[in-house]
């Protein structure tokens, strides 16, 4: 076989593939394109994406829904053993439920330098000597795509919201 065709479906990028298929279901849902999956021994055991339009909950953010969903398939609220892939870096309240989830790892696509909370302006994933859990994080994960579908998301809402205001203007 052509190792040039096969997939390693262990990969980082196998299952950062799929956490963008989950972020594709919430652009379709007119969601910010943020998708997650948890795995554990190479299965995937969650997967979610952003719903806070959908449910109208602050909260429903792709990693927040994951975490809960790998609990429940997980049997325990300890996420050991565990890997969170998400395609955006998590924000505060993400890290914070992480921290306290402690997962193993966290690896993500897009960074976010002006929000994110596991190395864009803070890490309370590692750099927090308080805080009972560390994890590993790997960056830069499929990031082209992952940061390709969110300015494709924000760029149409600009146009749309331009159309609107034209349309109002008239």
């Amino acid at each position: 076989m052509d190792d040039e065709l096969a997939i390693d479906f262990q990969s980082d990028g196998f299952f950062m593939g799929q956490a963008l298929r989950e972020a594709t279901r919430a652009y379709e849902a007119g969601e910010v394109p943020i998708g997650a999956v948890v795995v554990r021994g190479n299965e995937i055991i969650a997967r979610a994406r952003n719903q806070v339009e959908t449910l109208k909950d602050a909260t429903a953010h792709a990693e927040m829904l994951a975490l809960s969903a790998a609990q429940i398939a997980y049997g325990d609220w300890r996420l050991e053993g565990c890997t969170l892939y998400v395609t955006k870096e998590p924000c505060p309240m993400c890290a914070g439920a992480i921290v306290h989830c402690r997962p193993d790892r966290v690896v993500y696509g897009a960074l976010d330098p002006k929000g994110g909370a596991a190395g864009g302006w803070i890490n309370l994933l590692q750099s927090n000597p308080p805080l009972n859990h560390h994890c590993e994080i790997t960056t830069g994960v499929m990031e082209e795509e992952c940061v390709g579908m969110l300015k494709s998301f924000f760029r149409e809402a600009r146009e749309k919201k331009a159309r609107l205001k034209a349309d109002s203007a008239d």
